[in-house]
């Protein structure tokens, strides 16, 4: 097994996802995802503490980068521009790789209760990082909460169009996250 070769984390994440979509993630072991990816089971906890924890790789990334990109907003900009903002600068994280990946780990999370609750906790810290990113603004906390949770809703939306488009497209990430950031602003301010 390569135990030093580059790229463990991410062939780790891969294995894992396939594995849980082949057969389940009940019946998928850390040795599998392991062995799976052309490592040994010690490199695996390494990287991750247990196999659950492979679904959220990439959260502290994105959430820095979503924080950043609200941070380096102009001094002017609203709470959901400062968003956008966000958004846009997290989008740059995404490449066709991920494009590609997603419909598996969509299906992955769908088959497990608990990676269906381990995605709602990642849900949760994205919203946070960017309702954060927004109080350091100087945002009131009640609008960086709805701004955050807007930002968290605008990232999922996009991020299902993205995945589920043409993959012979040469669109990005950001142009989805940012028209439906578009969408549900018009559709809060209909909410009277």
């Amino acid at each position: 097994m390569g135990r030093w070769e580059p790229g463990a984390r991410e062939r780790l994440v891969v294995a894992a996802v396939d594995l849980f979509t082949e057969q389940g993630y009940d019946a998928t072991t850390v040795a599998q995802i392991a062995e799976r990816a052309g490592v040994t089971k010690s490199t695996f906890f390494r990287h991750f503490p247990d196999k659950r924890e492979l679904l959220v790789a990439g959260q502290e990334t994105l959430s820095r980068l979503l924080a950043e990109g609200i941070a380096e907003a102009p001094d002017g900009a609203s709470p959901l521009e400062a968003v956008g903002a966000g958004l846009e600068r997290a989008s740059t994280a995404m490449g066709p790789t991920n494009r590609d990946f997603a419909p598996r780990l969509k299906a992955a999370v769908a088959s497990s209760t608990e990676l269906q609750e381990r995605d709602a906790l990642k849900s949760v810290s994205l919203a946070a990082a960017m309702t954060t990113a927004l109080v350091a603004r100087g945002v009131p906390d009640p609008t960086a909460a709805l701004a955050g949770e807007l930002g968290l809703l605008a990232f999922k939306r996009g991020y299902a169009e993205w995945s589920e488009g043409d993959r012979d497209g040469k669109d990005e990430l950001a142009g989805y996250a940012l028209a439906a950031l578009d969408e549900l602003r018009a559709a809060s301010a209909s909410l009277g």
